[in-house]
Order: structure tokens, then sequence, then C-alpha cells
């Protein structure tokens, strides 16, 4: 009976394996080139000056970028370290830096990279499509996850050995670099496929759940609670690197123009509004906000360089009096939030440091050779069987 339901499951693994494999091999590949984005990126910018001064507040900062002419910012990342520049977004088109003291506009820094780690991403996540067929794309992604999370238990089914002997164990458990061909393909897809289950399974349930509204109010409704609104709680990353979820654009007309027509943006009180917020946060590395369209502003103030959920508040002054008016941490959230923002954030590794990006990067490599070597069987198969009907 057994032998007969392994079987099934044999089959419907190969069928969705084929279908969904090339989608997979995508997201995979291009997991594995967005697990360190962060820190490349932050290397390619190459910023390096001197820490002497007095850091100028960002009504000055705002005053330098448009004196020089460039008009459409959107948004500023300030850093409590003074050997880091501030950082305008214009929208998701462009960053441009600043030096911290002397305001010298220092450009876009690493942009080739930027944008090359900006197609990754779309890539990952909607197979590169724009406009109306993006959403095509991401379907089509999110689908591919899905599968994927069948895959991978089915995998673990069929995994099972026949019997239990110390040889039979060893050449599914163990790399045997010796192998070639079929038998190579054969134990790499199961070696990879055991050792690599748990994070494959983590990474692939929270792609799930950022694809699918259904996984995502699933997710609330395990915690008791309702899913908020289509968008859900911010899961993306704010400041100058942007994001793979949850990116915040500017608003509408056309951004970063040298010499625009668009008027400057007035900064009346956000110095004021800044010495309120990190009058009492002493331990702030990065504090991020939109400009401000009314009579308040926002502030995304973060404890971690990496921005991670539990180190992050927001909090909202009123640009009139610098009063501070709402002030909401990770405590203050509801479980289902708290549990929703950790989401990204596990699904690329980062919740657990450059060891947990590693591990997600490993991970994705691991995914690819398993499609890889999946297909080689399948293919194989297919070659054995038409030979099989011609003789």
């Amino acid at each position: 009976m057994f032998q007969r339901f392994r079987k099934l499951v044999f089959w419907l693994h190969l069928v969705a394996g084929v279908a969904a494999g090339l989608v997979i091999l995508v997201m995979a590949s291009t997991g594995v080139l967005l697990s360190f984005e962060r820190q490349l990126t932050t290397a390619a910018d190459g910023f390096e000056f001197s820490t002497s001064g007095e850091k100028l507040p960002p009504e000055a900062l705002t005053a330098s970028l448009q004196a020089a002419g460039l008009k459409g910012a959107t948004g500023l990342t300030l850093s409590s370290d003074a050997t880091k520049p501030a950082a305008f977004q214009f929208g998701k088109e462009k960053t441009v830096f600043v030096h911290p003291v002397t305001g010298e506009v220092l450009g876009e820094g690493g942009k080739k990279t930027r944008s090359f780690f900006k197609f990754v991403t779309g890539l990952h996540r909607w197979l590169a499509m724009a406009g109306p067929a993006q959403e095509a794309g991401k379907s089509i992604t999110a689908a591919a996850a899905l599968v994927f999370l069948f895959l991978i238990p089915s995998g673990l089914l069929l995994w099972i050995p026949k019997r239990w002997t110390r040889q039979g164990v060893k050449a599914i458990t163990t790399i045997q670099p010796q192998l070639k061909g079929r038998a190579r393909d054969w134990n790499w897809h199961n070696v990879l496929g055991i050792w690599f289950a748990l994070p494959l399974l983590v990474i692939t349930t929270t792609g799930v759940v950022m694809g699918y509204p259904w996984a995502n109010g699933l997710l609330f409704k395990l915690a008791g609670e309702t899913a908020p609104p289509a968008g859900g709680p911010p899961g993306g990353r704010g400041g100058p690197q942007g994001g793979r979820e949850g990116q915040q654009g500017g608003r509408g007309g056309p951004q970063g123009e040298r010499g625009g027509s668009q008027p400057g943006v007035s900064t009346t009180g956000w110095n004021q509004a800044l010495a309120a917020v990190t009058a009492n946060r002493s331990g702030w590395e990065t504090i991020q906000f939109q400009f401000p369209a009314g009579k308040e502003i926002v502030f995304q103030v973060s404890n971690s360089h990496r921005g991670r959920p539990d180190l992050r508040e927001s909090v909202t002054v009123d640009l009139g009096t610098a009063a501070i008016i709402k002030a909401e941490g990770f405590s203050q959230m509801s479980q289902g939030k708290r549990w929703r923002n950790w989401v990204r954030w596990i699904h690329t590794g980062e919740a657990g440091g450059w060891a947990g990006q590693l591990l997600a990067g490993l991970t994705a490599m691991a995914a690819a050779t398993l499609v890889w070597t999946g297909l080689a069987l399948s293919w194989r198969r297919w070659r054995r069987s038409r030979a099989k009907a011609k003789a």
C-alpha cells in the first residue's frame, strides 16, 4: 500500500517539478545574487571621509541638495555614524548622497550596482515584467513558490530509503564526488534535498505568505487576528538601498530632474521635529522619513543598521509644535503584525545577521541545484522511455 502511495507521490513530484522547474530555477538563482545585496551596494558606493565637524541638520542638508539644482527628492535617510553620508531618495528611481558635515553633494554612488540589483529583484519577484504584465509575473512566481512548497515534503517522502542499510543511507546523505551522469544527479538531488529541507521550507513558506493574500490572511488568523487591507504591514527595507518588498515610493511628477520646474520642498520644522525624536533615543543608528505633505512628519527610527523590525520604531511629530503625536514600536504591535514584519527578514535570512544571509544564499544555491538535477533526471528518464518504445 505504501509503495503505491509512494509511486503516486513520485509522479506528482516529477510533473510538478518539470512544470515549475524553470521559474523556480530563476527565483533560486536570483536569490543567490540577492543574498548580500545590502553589503555589496554599500561597498559599491565607496564613500570615505573624515568625521571632523558637526553633522548638518535635515533642513541644511536639503538646502544643499536644492542649491545643487537637484529637485524632486521624496525622502531622506540619516545615519548616526558621521562617516556615512545622508541619502536622499527620489522615489524608487534613484538615491543621491550628501556629505553629512559639509553638505557636499556626492552623487549617486554605486549607481550601476544598485540598478543591477533592482533588475535582479524584479526578475526574482515578477520575472522582470513591466507595466500591466507585472501582475502576471507576480502570479507566476507565487504559483512557483506554492509548487515548490509541495515539492519539499513530497521529496522528503521519496527520500526515505526502501531498506535502512548503512550503505543505502550513506548514498543519500553524503556527496559522492566520484559519481558521474545520472548517478551523480541522483546523489546530489537526494543529499541536498535532505540537508537543506528545513531552510528551504522556511524560505518557501515565507515566500508564499508574501505572494498570496490568502496565505497572508492565514498568518494573521493563526495569530487570532484579521489581516489588514491589501498592502498589509510594512515589511520592506527602508533607506537608500530600497528593498525587495514594500519599497517606499515618492509622490507624483518627474523625479530626480536637475534644474526641473518642480518647486523646492518646504523644510520648516524638520530640525525641531528631529530633535524631539532623538532627545530620548540615543541608541538610534538610522532615521528615515518621507517628505511630509501636511502638518505631520513620520520618522522611521532604527536601532539596527539592517533595520530589523524588532529594533524599529515609527514616530509621528507635529511640525508646528515639534510635539510627538504617536510612537509605535515593535512591542506596541499586535501579534499578527509582529509575525508579518518578520516574514521578509526571515525570507532573506537577514533575521540572523550575516550568518543568516549566508545560510539563505547557500539554500538558494541548493534549490537551484535541486531543480537542475531534477530536470536532468527527468530528461534521462524520458530518453530511456523513448528508447524502450523504439526498441
